[in-house]
């Protein structure tokens, strides 16, 4: 069982913020009305490789006149009685309020670990005002100045809270025991999408035929493959949305709406019939994937209808491919048939494996000495401004898709040229495989402090 974190707090003190800083999604409706959150609101942490779960709650105010105000305790109640850790949430700018008072009781019943985290910290005077000798009378030390907007502190507060979760004996989970794997097939009009996914079952679980749209919408599936847990979610075949809109109807909504649900794909499988051209359209949809940081994997469809094949004929088709989608050359591809069922079982061993390099992690320590061998193989090429830049670290900041910062002496974020942030992915890839897997490199300028 994957471990939960509940959120808990006052109105207002940022709560719903803090959650979407964490999830690393705008889940949780934010707004100043107070009491806009009132049902729980669960997500999916990631840290460092594994992954807990977060609950926003409403706020706990003793008193507003708002007519959900009991249901709101008695969701949050629920929310803590069930949680390893508490993270208790006050506001750095107010101070200690007379509700937070009553609240550190309350959570002081649960026998749970509690963090104190003083949020809306987002100038010196703020931070400044966590370290109030005040805000000990809560019992439970000095807060952690956070700024949830700026998102300042939040990953020491994950480091505060997996700690936490250790002592308490309920470690976050490992990434492959979280269940299931949500796999979008996502291609043009009768590449063979659905029939694919049959083939994979077993069975005729979606409907297919020779005409183009069969599928009206996204279609979602549970399903047990290889002793994993999958979501199969069949879609819409996706023409250019300029004309489907023109058009209308059913499959305007159909094809809007699975380029909707794309960012809620772990895993997307872009089909691509072997039999046609590679045209602007599939581009298109390759570039999307990109942009939302899923897994890929590309499924060379109806290779049983190529003619004429000999030992080169897949090699060949795979340097059509990088050719026409030089951007996707980290994705695995598989060459397969719906109607045979040729390599179909290769399909889900390589979501398996793109998963897993999603949330591939790499400590810091280990990483200092991949840097010296790149920049002993390359010397930091020079963005913008006149001094040749210095990188003074470089770590891993999230998994799925991986993101990295790199930390460079100077003024500036742009010292560094784009070419050297692609050279140090590639060598990334070299090393450490990251297949199917987006990367994303961030230059930061660490400013001189006075």
């Amino acid at each position: 069982m994957t471990p939960k974190i509940a959120i808990v707090g006052r109105t207002n003190v940022g709560k719903s913020t803090l959650f979407n800083r964490m999830a690393e999604a705008q889940k949780a409706l934010v707004s100043s009305i107070p009491g806009t959150t009132r049902d729980r609101q669960e997500a999916d942490c990631f840290w460092r490789g594994t992954v807990a779960r977060i609950v926003d709650t409403g706020g706990q105010d003793i008193k507003t006149g708002d007519v959900f105000d009991l249901d709101v305790r008695e969701q949050a109640a629920l929310a803590t009685k069930t949680a390893e850790v508490i993270v208790f949430v006050v506001d750095a700018q107010l101070g200690v309020a007379p509700d937070d008072r009553t609240l550190a009781k309350e959570l002081k019943k649960t026998k749970r670990p509690v963090i104190l985290v003083a949020n809306k910290a987002d100038k010196q005077s703020d931070r400044k005002n966590a370290e109030n000798p005040a805000w000990k009378a809560l019992g439970f030390g000095t807060p952690l100045a956070v700024s949830a907007v700026q998102g300042a502190a939040v990953g020491d507060l994950l480091d505060l809270l997996w700690s936490a979760l250790e002592k308490a004996g309920t470690p976050p989970s490992e990434v492959s025991d979280i269940v299931p794997t949500r796999v979008m097939v996502l291609g043009t009009p009768n590449v063979g999408k659905s029939s694919l996914l049959n083939a994979v079952l077993g069975e005729k679980r979606f409907i297919t035929s020779p005409i183009a749209h069969t599928t009206r919408e996204p279609n979602d599936t549970l399903a047990v493959i290889n002793e994993k847990e999958y979501i199969l979610m069949d879609t819409a075949g996706v023409r250019k949305l300029s004309g489907v809109r023109k058009r209308g109807g059913l499959e305007s909504v159909g094809v809007e709406k699975t380029i909707r649900l794309l960012p809620e794909a772990d895993v997307v499988l872009l089909i691509l019939d072997v039999t046609g051209q590679i045209g602007g359209q599939e581009k298109h949809l390759a570039g999307r994937i990109l942009e939302e940081n899923t897994g890929i994997v590309v499924v060379a469809n109806k290779w049983d209808l190529v003619e004429n094949k000999t030992p080169d004929t897949q090699n060949e088709y795979l340097s059509y491919i990088a050719g026409v989608l030089p951007f996707m050359t980290f994705a695995p591809i598989v060459f397969a048939s719906a109607l045979t069922k040729q390599h179909v079982d290769k399909i889900f061993k390589t979501v398996a494996h793109v998963q897993n390099e999603r949330y591939r992690f790499i400590e810091e320590a280990e990483l200092e000495i991949f840097l010296k061998d790149v920049m002993h193989q390359h010397r930091p090429a020079r963005g913008k401004g006149v001094a040749h830049p210095k990188i003074i670290r470089f770590r891993q900041m999230r998994v799925a898709p991986p993101r990295f910062e790199l930390t460079v002496k100077g003024m500036r974020e742009d010292v560094l040229h784009p070419s050297y942030l692609r050279f140090i992915e590639n060598r990334l890839r070299e090393r450490y495989g990251f297949d199917g897997t987006p990367i994303r490199i961030e230059s930061k300028a660490m400013r001189k402090t006075t």
